[in-house]
């Protein structure tokens, strides 16, 4: 097949993990005979840079017209001191919001090759790490209204947490079915002790669940539900959470299965086209060092070939090609130890596209 993918190389190590992810791209398309057309347009800072704006029109335009999105990451210390509407990280949020992608969908599973890296005691990770986070991407208080004013204390500044019943439900539908293909169960995570969106959100989740009677639905207060991912992490299927308490946590699933740099990710909307990119951010101490760890962008890469071109076989052979690479005892910096062989992002990428055509 032909397909037209746009790639987001970002800032800090976003340039070197995405040219990882075409190199397995490309080991899928000379295996299978496809054809993977690529464009490349600016988002972050670099857009800031280029363009004067972290989101430039001609960047919705072009991911508008593409049958995917592959992103790196955005964002580091060089632009911390801009407007809040010229911070990299606006316009991440700005390009969910423009191509109607409401939900990301955040697996962590631990290798067995990897038991040994996660932080978790032996006893706790021997019932294995397969869970994932279905987060809601474009409401809540990340969204909601926020500025700054003069009060009697002072300047003061305030963010708004704000969700509709519309909202909740369609990230709802999304998480009990994926809950259907897999082990039939979903945590949703709420503050609704404390928070009036948390009781419209718990309410709301409730109602969708009636249509899903093949599915267990439990409820878990956020503070809990972070305690649980320590103490348990096996008892975890799919976790639906709004969009703060799931960006938190996947974090946190992430390094109990290992290393962040090890989670993709998807952002999805009504349609096929989807933004497909590493759960971490830019690390910009070590951008240009080639020792990121790539894995989790190769992953995202073949989350889109099955969810946004279809291409399931595709997406089996280069999730086992990681897999061998790491049972063959390669790992890049943040998973190395002593008795392993350390390599770079480059060399990894390398590794697994040479086990992609060999599979």
């Amino acid at each position: 097949m032909k397909a037209k993918i746009a790639v987001i190389r970002g800032d800090g190590i976003g340039p070197e993990i995405t040219d990882a992810a075409l190199t397995a791209l490309g080991a899928i398309a000379t295996k299978f005979s496809h054809e993977f057309v690529y464009s490349f347009p600016l988002l972050g800072g670099e857009a800031v840079d280029n363009t004067g704006v972290p989101l430039p029109q001609e960047t919705v335009d072009v991911c508008k017209k593409s049958d995917a999105v592959l992103l790196g990451a955005v964002g580091g210390p060089k632009w911390d001191s801009l407007a809040g509407h010229l911070r990299p990280e606006k316009g991440l949020l700005g390009i969910r919001s423009a191509l109607g992608l409401y939900a990301n969908v955040r697996p962590a599973f631990l290798y067995g090759a990897l038991k040994n890296s996660s932080p978790l005691r032996p006893d706790i990770v021997k019932n294995g790490i397969d869970l994932v986070v279905v987060r809601e991407l474009t409401g809540g208080i990340y969204f909601g209204e926020r500025g700054q004013k003069r009060t009697e204390k002072g300047l003061t500044a305030y963010d708004t947490e704000i969700y509709s019943v519309h909202e909740i439900e369609r990230i709802a539908k999304i998480a009990f079915e994926i809950a259907q293909k897999r082990r039939k169960k979903v945590t949703s995570v709420d503050k609704a002790n404390v928070l009036e969106s948390g009781r419209l959100w718990r309410g709301t989740v409730n109602h969708v669940a009636a249509a899903y009677p093949d599915v267990k639905l439990d409820h878990m207060l956020v503070d809990n539900c972070a305690m649980q991912i320590i103490r348990d992490p096996s008892q975890f299927d799919v976790m639906l959470c709004p969009n703060m308490f799931g960006d938190i946590l996947s974090d946190e699933a992430a390094m109990a299965a290992g290393s962040i740099g090890m989670l993709p990710s998807s952002s999805l909307g009504t349609g096929t086209l989807g933004l497909y990119e590493p759960i971490h951010g830019s690390a910009p101490d070590i951008a240009g060092t080639d020792t990121a760890n790539p894995i989790a962008t190769v992953l995202a890469a073949g989350m889109m070939l099955s969810t946004s071109l279809g291409l399931y076989r595709e997406t089996e052979i280069l999730q086992l090609a990681v897999e061998n690479v790491l049972d063959a005892g390669y790992r890049t910096a943040d998973i190395y130890t002593p008795s392993t062989k350390k390599v770079s992002c480059s060399k990894m990428a390398e590794l697994i596209a040479l086990q992609i055509l060999q599979l």
